[in-house]
């Protein structure tokens, strides 16, 4: 569906350096703490920043150069965007059917239905929940095959967020060629929706890996400083000096369980790899 290679974008302050892809069928997660260059990256998938060298590449075809019909297998939610404050749904819902002839009216309505958003309502009246999910909604209904979301959960309570994920959810089950692109902080988010994440931080890609080896082999040894010395480093990707000796990380967490089985070894979920890696773990 997407592949981001070998990008350059460089800025004043800041210079973007990105590979990336996003297969047919699978959900894909950009993470990074704020300022990593996430948002950049969204853009230029959908066209908005050019880059300086490198090729980014949606259905594939240039992202610049996507057509009409293109655009409209394309479903998109930035936390920044959406439609005026001042039209209610049933505006939203007479523009998206001028806007796509895939638009799916029915399953809109159900959803508004579902969801508690009032048809009749202005948006400004909205809650920030309910304003999400209609974000979402509005990306979903033209029958997209693919979804860039940044964000779509960021302020929201469990309620919300889990009917917002349960939408994702079903968007995929109803087609297995349809991909989704997400950048979210809520690791349980990402750890229960995709199927490999990115880690992005000051413009560079750091890690690749896909979720289910994050949360099964990702961790985090906890040694003094005579064991760290003695220690085979070889599956050790980073190691941060702490008061007692060293906090490691480790993308094979079994090895050292069956070789060292004094050390204290913690799961490292996704939190703990951005923060490991971003050098924010203490």
């Amino acid at each position: 569906m997407i592949v981001v290679q070998d990008v350059k974008k460089k800025y004043k302050d800041f210079e973007l350096e990105v590979s990336l892809k996003v297969p047919a069928g699978k959900v894909t997660g950009l993470v990074g703490k704020n300022g990593a260059g996430k948002s950049t990256t969204i853009k230029m998938i959908l066209g908005l920043v050019k880059p300086d060298s490198g090729s980014v590449a949606v259905f594939d075809k240039e992202s610049i150069a996507l057509t009409g019909r293109d655009k409209e297998k394309i479903g998109v939610a930035l936390a920044e965007a959406g439609f005026s404050s001042y039209l209610c749904v049933n505006d939203v819902e007479k523009i998206l059917r001028k806007m796509y002839p895939e638009f799916d009216q029915v399953l809109f309505q159900k959803k508004c239905k579902e969801l508690n958003i009032p048809m009749k309502k202005v948006i400004r009246e909205f809650s920030t929940g309910m304003r999400a999910k209609l974000r979402v909604l509005v990306a979903m209904t033209h029958k997209a095959k693919l979804l860039i979301m940044d964000e779509p959960t960021v302020g929201l309570d469990v309620e919300a967020r889990n009917e917002i994920l349960d939408m994702l959810r079903e968007y995929l089950v109803e087609d297995e060629e349809r991909s989704i692109l997400i950048t979210s902080h809520i690791s349980s988010d990402l750890e229960e929706l995709c199927d490999d994440i990115y880690l992005i931080h000051n413009g560079k890609i750091l890690v690749h890996e896909d979720t289910d080896v994050i949360l099964d082999q990702y961790g985090i040894l906890k040694v003094d400083e005579a064991t760290y010395e003695k220690l085979d480093k070889e599956y050790i990707i980073k190691s941060l000096k702490e008061k007692y000796g060293y906090a490691c990380f480790t993308n094979q967490k079994s090895f050292y369980r069956e070789n060292y089985p004094g050390i204290v070894i913690e799961n490292g979920g996704i939190d703990e790899l951005i923060l490991i890696m971003t050098g924010g773990y203490r």
